[in-house]
């Protein structure tokens, strides 16, 4: 999942940054309302969380704009304001959720995946095709019974590709949503990654379930023995 993160705070931005990715984000970050608002209109996000105290542009105005350019990217307001009319504004300028400062990590990404998972398509908070399961919350995966140990990227990796089911994605699509800086990435890293899943979760199992289309991309299946 790729999120976006606008906030002037850089302690607290590298720090999220950090938990986000162990957890199998990829994050680009953003330290002005005015860079915020580029970012989200260039580049598909899976959610953005935004600030409210923002140089040059206001979490509540980047919000705005947004909307009125028809981006609906789930929004996560952060806000060190407290009191009720400030949480109204956030939700009514568009924002799907908030949260105010100071909060738990723990909270934040439980906000942050449930907000993922109620405003894309129907997800449920544990994935499964087949007997392969995987649940994001607590960074587990099992095939059958067994459980498997995976990298936060092969689990960011497989989390993308068990949310489209039978879809599909190219490996342009694979490296944006799972690799931050995508742009300076050479995009057979994907072909890598897939490597290694296969040998975490097929391999052993003697399963096929993640297949490759030549020349177009991969799509997992159910692949039940």
């Amino acid at each position: 999942m790729r999120v976006l993160l606008v906030d002037d705070e850089e302690p607290l931005v590298e720090a999220m940054k950090r938990g986000l990715q162990r957890e199998g984000f990829a994050v680009d970050t953003a330290c002005d309302g005015e860079e915020g608002l580029w970012q989200a209109q260039e580049t598909e996000y899976d959610a953005i969380i935004l600030d409210i105290m923002l140089p040059k542009r206001n979490g509540y105005q980047v919000c705005a704009e947004l909307r009125k350019a028809g981006i609906w990217t789930p929004i996560l307001m952060l806000t060190a304001k407290h009191g009720e009319h400030d949480h109204a504004e956030a939700l009514d300028t568009g924002a799907d959720d908030f949260l105010t400062k100071p909060f738990s990590y723990v909270v934040l990404v439980a906000h942050l995946r449930a907000l993922i998972r109620r405003t894309s398509r129907v997800r449920p908070a544990v994935l499964s095709v087949g007997d392969l399961r995987l649940d994001p919350a607590r960074h587990r995966c099992w095939r059958g019974e067994v459980e498997i140990e995976l990298t936060p990227r092969q689990f960011a990796l497989l989390e993308f590709l068990m949310s489209r089911p039978g879809d599909v994605l190219s490996k342009i699509e694979i490296l944006e949503h799972v690799w931050e800086d995508s742009d300076d990435m050479d995009v057979n890293i994907v072909e890598v990654y897939v490597g290694y899943l296969r040998r975490k979760i097929d391999a052993p199992f003697s399963r096929s379930s993640i297949q490759t289309l030549r020349l177009v991309g991969y799509r997992l299946v159910s692949d039940d023995a």
